[in-house]
């Protein structure tokens, strides 16, 4: 709406601005931080930028807020009485339309927004009600979205005189803590949609400086208030503070913006206002938007690494970094974070194997600045957890993998090939160290007790090399798997700190064991006697080995019934039994075996799901993607084998699609990425069209012959994604 009409709409703000300054002088105090910023007033004072990491206020309670943040509440000033309701609104609204008098509509906009407490007279629900729980904020929603999609829709004097009022209220002079009217302002004002325009992005910035700098107490009332705006509102408040974000990082217009010099503070600002709503979305369950709606994919084309460096030497201190704000970093930086953190480690234990080589007068070779891996294809398992072993001071190497016995060079297609056998091998039933579970598709931990737990800290290993060296592993196992690698994500300097232990819920349990979890989930809801008619006590049986093992869930639980007072904690202590305690050993080891590679302070910008998708890979399939990405030998691509080919393959349902990712690169998911970074190649198989495609899952390489027609392309190419399995055809 503001973009219609001439595109001077705001020309003479500058000299309203000037105006209102003016008048201020002489009472108001010059330094104050409401003070405004525009383009044209000089030798403007900048706050230091805001920078504080908000990443844990979910957690907070007003009841554990320390003494200093508990300031008494001041009184809220009485409010004006104002008894205009939505439907009067939109009766002058739709008389303003018709007759072309916005008289009526221009007094209550200009009235409504000119200071807090007329914000507070028009909105809140009861005026006489003083709303000062985290629970209701006393907005009235329908209300404020009323007016607000009204305004866009109304002339520009109307608007303008909104922008003015707005500018009164910042420029106000605070004295004390702020009131919960003036929150509930705060509350309103951001939803505003004028401030999605770059003309208005000079008052937005004082909007959002000024709750940026709001006590913590303060904070943790917006946060609650905000989980109650609706999804459509609530992504479109993100992605407003995501575009001003990018637009002040890389303006289309920089003459539309003050210079970066004197509005230092915009970035942190609103960084600090997203990390508000980012701590409400992850307070409901489920969240109320995905979490990848908070990223900012204009950070992907900034200098990553100095932001990460500046975070690493002055952590979350007064120098702003994005890295203290990780919600907003995309996985596709932080991959970039990532590996070059690891590239640069590489270097330097690298070099300095070089320096011992030559301080001790021998002659450097080559190998010793690489992860060597020599394995037995027969001995697999063994040599590999042999070679770990011995070689974990050069972990953070490249790694480079020879099959003994075979002639060849690993440009990579060795190391992928090894990654693949090993963790089929380690993941058959056989093998015993994972138990899947057909119901849920994933494999957990076995808890059968053993002597020595040292294959699971190479499978830890794996994981991590793998992050190390950007390879794609087809492992399935449960988010939870991902929360506990990451607790904490810093491996602890006192060993006998617990690691891999976190809080752990009945929805975690029904991503492992669906029909256990469902039978515990009756249990909580059955509304019967519990004691008399489940007949159970604090005590969990497990088969091992053949033999049933009791274990008590506390102390003397076998002698304590779980009742319909005490079942809560009944199921809270069986999911923490098998998900952390019975666990307990052999996912410490593949914790520590996971950080022998990655330990990175970079690890600390990871959501689990994230560490989930560096490690196996995105579920998000875009066949169109890949089509345009891949490489091809022997063939054109407008040659009527790949027409057909193609046609055939976007015309699948998912699951053949990923039949076919599988069939063809040994995993149905996709690099971080994209479709681009699997190197995809079709080459011409010579061979007659009687036989099924062939794939070198090692090189992302599918042998196609050159069928005769598109039937009989499809009908080969399902049976041979649809049966094949490891190397051979069952």
């Amino acid at each position: 709406g503001l973009e219609r009409g001439a595109k001077n709409q705001f020309s003479t703000f500058s000299n309203f601005i000037t105006t209102i300054n003016q008048k201020k002088e002489g009472i108001g105090n010059r330094n104050s931080p409401t003070q405004l910023v525009i383009p044209n007033i000089k030798n403007v004072r900048d706050l230091p930028p805001i920078c504080l990491d908000v990443r844990q206020k979910q957690r907070i309670s007003i009841d554990t807020l320390p003494q200093e943040l508990k300031a008494p509440i001041p009184p809220d000033p009485s409010l004006p009485i104002r008894t205009k309701t939505v439907k009067d609104f939109q009766d002058d609204v739709e008389k303003a339309k018709s007759s072309g008098d916005w008289k009526a509509v221009h007094d209550f906009y200009s009235t409504t927004f000119d200071s807090f407490l007329e914000i507070n007279a028009a909105f809140k629900k009861d005026t006489n009600s003083p709303f000062s729980t985290i629970e209701d904020s006393g907005i009235d929603a329908k209300f404020v979205n009323v007016v607000y999609d009204a305004l866009l829709n109304t002339p520009q004097d109307v608007q303008k005189s909104v922008l003015k009022g707005i500018i009164n209220g910042l420029l106000q002079e605070w004295k004390g803590p702020r009131t919960k009217d003036d929150l509930r302002a705060y509350c309103i004002l951001l939803q505003n949609p004028q401030f999605s325009n770059t003309s208005t992005y000079v008052i937005y910035a004082h909007l959002l400086r000024q709750i940026a700098a709001l006590t913590e107490a303060d904070h943790h009332f917006l946060v609650h208030w905000s989980k109650k705006i609706s999804q459509r509102r609530f992504k479109q408040l993100v992605d407003r503070l995501l575009q001003f974000i990018s637009l002040r990082l890389f303006p289309a217009k920089p003459e539309e913006f003050p210079p970066m010099v004197k509005c230092t503070w915009w970035i942190p600002s609103a960084t600090k206002v997203l990390a508000l709503f980012n701590a409400a979305n992850s307070l409901i369950s489920p969240s109320i938007i995905s979490y990848t709606d908070f990223y900012n994919s204009t950070l992907d084309h900034i200098d990553l690494m100095e932001e990460y460096h500046n975070w690493q030497c002055y952590g979350n201190s007064h120098r702003f970094s994005f890295c203290q704000y990780p919600f907003i970093i995309s996985i596709a930086a932080k991959k970039v974070i990532i590996q070059r953190d690891s590239e640069q480690q590489m270097i330097s234990i690298a070099r300095q194997s070089l320096v011992d080589k030559v301080s001790r007068r021998q002659k450097p070779d080559m190998n010793m600045l690489f992860l060597n891996v020599k394995v037995r294809r027969t001995h697999l398992v063994s040599d590999s957890l042999d070679e770990l072993a011995r070689k974990r001071a050069d972990l953070k190497k490249k790694l480079k993998v020879t099959f003994v016995g075979e002639a060849g060079l690993d440009m990579g297609g060795l190391t992928k090939e090894w990654f693949l056998l090993l963790i089929r091998q380690i993941f058959h039933p056989d093998y015993g160290m994972f138990t899947y579970h057909k119901d849920s598709h994933c494999h957990w931990f076995s808890s059968f007790k053993c002597d020595n737990y040292s294959e699971f800290r190479l499978v830890g290993a794996l994981m991590g090399l793998a992050v190390y060296n950007s390879i794609t592993l087809d492992i399935r196992f449960p988010p939870c798997c991902y929360k506990k690698l990451l607790s904490p994500p810093i491996v602890p300097c006192d060993h006998n700190t617990l690691v891999g232990i976190c809080d752990v819920t009945l929805d975690d349990l029904f991503q492992i064991m669906p029909e256990l979890a469902h039978g515990l989930s009756e249990l909580l809801s059955y509304e019967g006697n519990v004691e008399e008619d489940f007949y159970s006590t604090f005590q969990v049986f497990q088969e091992e080995f053949g033999v049933i093992k009791s274990y008590n869930l506390k102390p003397n639980g076998d002698k304590i019934p779980v009742t319909n007072q005490n079942r809560k904690e009944y199921v809270q202590l069986y999911v923490d039994f098998l998900l952390n305690k019975s666990i307990y050993k052999q996912f410490a080891a593949f914790y520590y075996g996971f950080h022998s590679v990655c330990a990175s302070y970079a690890l600390l910008l990871l959501r689990p799901e994230e560490v989930e998708i560096l490690v196996c890979g995105s579920p998000e399939l875009d066949m169109s993607a890949l089509q345009r990405s891949t490489q091809y030998e022997g063939y054109q691509k407008t040659d009527l084998t790949i027409r057909y080919f193609w046609d055939v393959v976007l015309g699948f349902s998912l699951d053949l699609q990923k039949k076919l990712l599988h069939f063809a690169t040994g995993s149905d998911r996709v690099p971080v990425g994209g479709m681009a970074d699997l190197n995809f190649k079709i080459s011409k198989s010579e061979t007659s069209t009687n036989w099924l495609p062939v794939a070198h899952t090692c090189f992302n390489q599918l042998c196609l012959p050159p069928y005769k027609n598109k039937k009989e392309l499809k009908q080969k190419l399902i049976i041979g994604i649809s049966n094949a399995e490891g190397f051979g055809l069952e």
